[in-house]
């Protein structure tokens, strides 16, 4: 068979798969503590494969916008490892998977220190927040958007305001994380600008192909798919797809690791960045969510794209 027929054979049998894991939508719900999330499609499922070829292909509602929120936390994780250095990002976050919900604020009073166990839940993603280079919240917040830019190769990406917005006006959980951090000495800084700049991180809006492209970086040991330069350092680009497999998914993490085996990283909005290693960047929006927080219907899509094309890393 011809590469042009293999290639499409393979998008015919990604699209049959999307439309299959649609009905999975009805499952879920949509959240609703961000007043903005709530105007989500329930019933919307996208997903993106960014090939070693340098082709994106995506599928199902392709064209929506939607926001990153905790899918952000490995980006800023590796802009910050890269601006303040691996040894003082984790003198202040563990690298040690919790059994806890992502907001805890008990877990964290019962860790010594008020150190946060891993990146990935809130306490220690506002505190790797606080470690992005730049001397004000509008210095951190253009630095996090050329990163951004950087990795999805699309200079138009940027944060919604409305969510936002929406997000700074019901922050009041991660206001009080983040002042328990500062009191323990864990965050150097202010919390109201630091607020400011982690709603804005976690409102970064793109398409599935732009979270596709960057799952391919972190596959590809940090290098870009067009021109190999390399964006992330080869040991940062290892460090994320590791978090991404021991915390990324929530309390989903071991579950997924095993039934679909690919680094994953999921947020509240219904993203689901997938990152292959040495293979295919993966880019998932259905924004109704299980009793996890995780996209229903996109945790179903991972498991069966693994299984269909044997995706798993084990």
């Amino acid at each position: 068979m011809a590469l042009h027929e293999e290639f499409r054979q393979f998008e015919i049998e990604v699209g049959q798969i999307v439309e299959e894991m649609r009905a999975f939508t009805k499952e879920g719900e949509i959240a609703t503590y961000i007043p903005e999330l709530r105007r989500a499609d329930a019933g919307a499922l996208a997903c993106a494969l960014y090939t070693k070829n340098g082709t994106c292909v995506s599928f199902g509602d392709k064209d929506r916008v939607f926001t990153l929120q905790s899918v952000s936390k490995v980006v800023a994780l590796a802009l910050a490892v890269m601006d303040s250095g691996e040894a003082q990002v984790f003198d202040k976050v563990g690298m040690e998977p919790t059994g806890g919900p992502f907001y805890s604020i008990t877990r964290l009073e019962l860790t010594r220190h008020s150190k946060p166990l891993n990146p990935m839940i809130n306490a220690g993603a506002l505190t790797v927040t606080s470690m992005i280079g730049g001397r004000t919240e509008t210095e951190k917040v253009e630095r996090l958007l050329r990163f951004i830019r950087e990795l999805t190769g699309n200079d138009t990406v940027t944060y919604d305001s409305a969510v936002a917005e929406s997000e700074l006006e019901t922050a009041d959980h991660n206001r009080a994380l983040g002042f328990l951090l500062k009191g323990e000495g864990v965050i150097g800084s202010d919390i109201e600008p630091l607020l400011d700049v982690y709603t804005k991180q976690c409102a970064l809006s793109m398409r599935c192909c732009d979270l596709a492209r960057i799952g391919f970086i972190f596959g590809h040991e940090g290098r870009s798919p067009k021109t190999g330069e390399q964006i992330v350092p080869v040991p940062v680009a290892r460090m994320v797809k590791t978090f991404m497999v021991t915390c990324g998914m929530y309390n989903e993490s071991g579950e997924l690791a095993i039934k679909a085996g690919i680094p994953a990283k999921s947020g509240v909005s219904g993203a689901i960045l997938g990152s292959v290693p040495d293979g295919m960047g993966i880019g998932i929006y259905s924004p109704a969510l299980n009793e996890k927080g995780n996209s229903r219907a996109g945790v179903e899509l991972l498991k069966r794209l693994s299984r269909h094309f044997s995706l798993s890393i084990f």
